[in-house]
C-alpha cells in the first residue's frame, strides 16, 4: 500500500460515518467481500480488478493511470477513462451499504478506498505482523508466536490468486509473498525462544526447500534441527545453501552463518536461530573479511533546518525492515539534503550500510541503468564477480547482496520508475529511500513523503542561520519579506542567505525591495556558482515537450495560483481534459493543490512563483 507520511492531521482515515452494516473484504486468496455475513457477487472481471487494486492500497489514493493499468494490462481502450468511471461508480453502489458516498471517494489524482484495518485481511495481517515482531523484540517469545501464527493463518493462498496478475496486481502479490515470507522467519525465532524447536523444525523444511537460498530461513532451520536432535540434518541444510549459492551466484554464505554451521559442528548450539547478526554480515562476494561496513552518503549539512515532523516520520519508519520510501515535491524544495540528513542519523539502524548514488548527471540528464549498477558494484566490492557490463548479472548479484544484510540505500533524484526497479530489493531487510520530482506511483507500494516548501518560520531560521543570527533579528519584518519574495522555497532561500552573507554592507531590507520590485527575480537569486536559474533550467531541460507546452500556458497566467475554470481557458480545452492534464502535472510536482475541496471546481492549483517566472523567461525567448 502507497503509505503518506504527514503529520496526524493530513492521514488518510478509515471509514468513520457509516450505518451499522458490517463488511469484510479478503484479499488472501480468492477476492471476496461480505456485507452482514452474506457473500457479496461482485460482478465482472474489471470490476473485480478494480476493487482487488484499491484494497491492495486501502486508504490510500491510487492514480487512474494505475489502475487503467491494472484492468487493462495490455493498451487500453481510448474509452478507458469513461469505463474506468462507470466501474467506480458500479462499485460504488455495490458497497453502498457498507459506508456510503465516504467509503470509495473521488481524489484529484484518482480514487480512494477507506477501510478499516478490521475490515480487510491484509490490514489485518500487517497489524499481526507489526505486534508480533515487537513482542519478540521486547522477548515475549511465547506471545509473537501466537500473533505471527495468527497473521500467517489469515491467508488462504496467493494474495488475489482468482485474478489475471498483471503489473499492477503481480507486483502486490510478489511483495505480500515475500513479506509472508518474512513473517515466517519471525514466527520461527519466536517458537525457538519459546523452546519449541521440533515445531519449527517441521513446518519450516517446505519453505526452506522452496526458498533454499534465503539465509535468515536457514539458519532458523539448523537452530531448529539442532536442537530437535537432529545435527545431521541441520548441516546437510548448510551444505545445500553453500553448494547453491556457489554454484548459482558465486557467492559465499555470509560469516554469521558459517559461524553458525562449525558451532552445529562441533556439538554446540548455534544460537537463537535468528538471521546473522549484522554486524556479522559485513562482507561482499569479493572481499570476505571486509570490518566496515560501506558508509558512501554526501556530507550532512551543517546547518540543516526545519523539517522536525518530516525527519521524526522518516526515521521512525525506516527503524523497521524492508522499508520502500519516496520523498518527492518540486525542484529545490530539499530532498536529497533531508534524505543525506536522515541517512546520517540511522547508523546504528543499519550496522551493513548506508549508501547514496544519484541517478541523474551534474547537467540533470538521467544516468544510464548500466552506469549506477557499476557504481554500486565497485562501491560494494561486487566488481570482482560481475561483468559490469552485463546490467541484469549486476542486478542480481546486487539483490543478493542486499537480501543477506541490513543496508539502507538512498536512490537520489530518479527520474522515472524504470530508473529505480532493477536497483530495489526483492526481499530481505534493506530498505530504499528514493527522492524524485515524481511520486513513483508505478513502483506499487511504498510510503510517500510529499516535501512542500519551508514553512514561514523554517524559511527565516534557515535565513538566520546563514547570513548571522544577529542580522535577522535586528530586521525581522525584511527577512519574513526576503523568503515570502522567493515562495519559501529552501534553494533559494539558501541562495539568498549565501549572498547576503558575503555582501554584508547590503540591508536585508533594501535586498527585500530588490526581490519585490525586481523584473527579473531569478537575476538576484546568484550567489557565486550558486544560482536557481541554474537548477530550473535543468529542472525545463528533463520535461517533455509536452508539459513544457502546458506550463507556458499556465505560466501566462496572472498569479501562480490558479483555479480549474482559469485553467480550461488558458489550455483552450474541456474540463475534464483540464482536469486530467492538472492531475498529470500534480503527479510529477510540478503544480501543487495547495487548496483542494471535494468539487474539482472549488479547487485552486499553484504552480511555484520561481517556476512561473523561469517559465515566462522561456517564453520571451527568440
Amino acid at each position: 500500500m502507497l503509505h503518506h507520511l504527514a503529520t496526524p492531521r493530513s492521514q488518510p482515515s478509515a471509514v468513520t460515518n457509516r450505518d451499522s452494516a458490517t463488511v469484510r473484504f479478503r484479499v488472501l486468496g480468492e477476492l471476496a467481500v461480505e456485507i452482514d455475513d452474506r457473500p457479496v457477487p461482485l460482478g465482472p472481471i474489471k470490476r473485480r480488478l478494480l476493487l482487488g487494486t484499491l484494497l491492495c492500497r486501502a486508504n490510500t489514493t491510487v492514480s487512474t493511470d494505475v489502475l487503467t493499468e491494472a484492468l487493462w494490462s495490455d493498451e487500453p481502450p481510448r474509452s478507458a477513462r469513461k469505463n474506468l468511471q462507470a466501474y467506480v461508480s458500479a462499485l460504488r453502489k455495490l458497497l453502498g451499504p457498507a459506508g456510503g458516498p465516504d467509503r470509495l471517494v473521488h481524489k484529484p489524482a484518482g480514487y480512494l478506498l477507506r477501510v478499516d484495518p478490521a475490515e480487510l485481511d491484509l490490514l489485518r495481517f500487517e497489524e499481526l505482523a507489526r505486534a508480533g515482531r515487537q513482542a519478540g523484540r521486547l522477548g515475549g517469545g511465547a506471545h509473537a508466536a501466537r500473533l505471527l501464527r495468527e497473521a500467517l493463518d489469515l491467508g488462504n493462498g496467493p494474495l488475489l490468486d482468482d485474478l489475471v496478475h498483471g503489473d499492477v496486481i503481480g507486483g502486490e502479490a510478489v511483495r505480500y509473498a515475500n513479506r509472508r515470507l518474512a513473517v515466517h522467519e519471525d514466527w520461527a525465532e519466536a517458537e525457538l525462544a519459546a523452546g519449541r524447536p521440533a515445531l519449527v523444525a517441521e513446518q519450516l523444511a517446505e519453505l526452506v526447500a522452496e526458498y533454499p537460498m534465503r539465509e535468515r530461513l536457514c539458519a532458523a532451520q539448523m537452530t531448529a534441527l539442532y536442537r530437535a536432535g537432529r545435527q545431521s540434518e541441520a548441516l546437510a541444510v548448510y551444505d545445500n545453501l553453500r553448494q547453491l549459492l556457489a554454484g548459482q551466484l558465486g557467492l559465499r554464505a555470509s560469516p554469521a552463518l558459517e559461524a553458525h554451521y562449525r558451532a552445529i559442528l562441533n556439538g554446540r548450539d548455534g544460537g537463537d536461530g535468528k538471521h546473522p547478526p549484522a554486524a556479522a554480515t559485513r562482507r561482499s562476494p569479493a572481499a570476505p573479511h571486509q570490518e566496515r561496513p560501506p558508509a558512501v552518503l554526501p556530507a550532512d549539512l551543517p546547518d540543516f533546518t526545519g523539517r522536525t515532523d518530516q525527519v521524526h516520520a522518516l526515521a521512525d519508519l525506516l527503524a523497521g525492515e524492508g522499508r520502500l520510501v519516496v520523498i518527492s515535491g518540486p525542484v529545490g524544495t530539499g530532498k536529497s539534503a533531508l534524505a543525506v540528513h536522515v541517512a546520517h542519523r540511522l547508523e546504528r539502524q543499519y550496522p551493513d550500510g548506508r549508501i547514496s548514488v544519484r541517478l541523474r548527471r551534474d547537467d540533470g540528464t538521467p544516468r544510464h541503468t548500466g552506469s549506477v549498477m557499476a557504481e554500486l558494484a565497485r562501491i560494494t566490492g561486487l566488481v570482482e564477480t560481475v561483468r559490469p557490463e552485463d546490467e541484469e548479472e549486476v542486478a542480481a548479484v546486487w539483490r543478493s547482496w542486499l537480501a543477506a544484510r541490513r543496508v539502507l540505500v538512498v536512490l537520489d533524484d530518479a527520474p522515472d520508475e524504470s530508473a529505480v526497479r532493477h536497483l530495489l530489493p526483492g526481499a530481505g531487510p534493506s530498505s530504499v529511500m528514493i527522492t524524485s520530482r515524481s511520486r513513483m506511483a508505478g513502483l506499487g507500494p511504498h510510503h510517500l513523503l510529499e516535501l512542500p516548501s519551508y514553512s514561514q518560520a523554517e524559511a527565516v531560521e534557515l535565513l538566520a542561520r546563514i547570513v548571522g543570527e544577529n542580522r535577522v533579528p535586528a530586521d525581522r519584518d525584511a527577512a519574513e519579506r526576503i523568503v515570502a519574495a522567493v515562495g519559501r522555497l529552501p534553494l533559494a532561500v539558501r541562495v539568498s542567505g549565501s549572498k547576503l552573507a558575503v555582501q554584508r554592507q547590503l540591508p536585508l531590507a533594501d535586498y527585500a525591495r530588490r526581490l519585490e520590485q525586481s523584473g527579473s527575480l531569478l537575476d538576484e537569486l546568484v550567489a557565486g556558482d550558486l544560482a536557481v536559474r541554474t537548477r530550473l533550467a535543468e529542472w525545463w531541460g528533463g520535461l517533455p515537450q509536452v508539459v513544457r507546452g502546458v506550463l507556458r500556458r499556465l505560466a501566462a497566467l496572472p498569479s501562480p495560483l490558479f483555479s480549474l475554470a482559469e485553467a480550461v481557458t488558458a489550455l483552450g480545452c474541456g474540463e475534464q481534459t483540464a482536469q486530467r492534464v492538472l492531475e498529470g502535472m500534480i503527479e510529477i510536482s510540478v503544480l501543487s493543490c495547495p487548496v483542494a475541496e471535494v468539487s474539482a471546481h472549488a479547487a485552486l492549483y499553484e504552480l511555484p512563483a520561481l517556476a512561473q517566472s523561469y517559465i515566462r523567461e522561456q517564453a520571451e525567448l527568440p
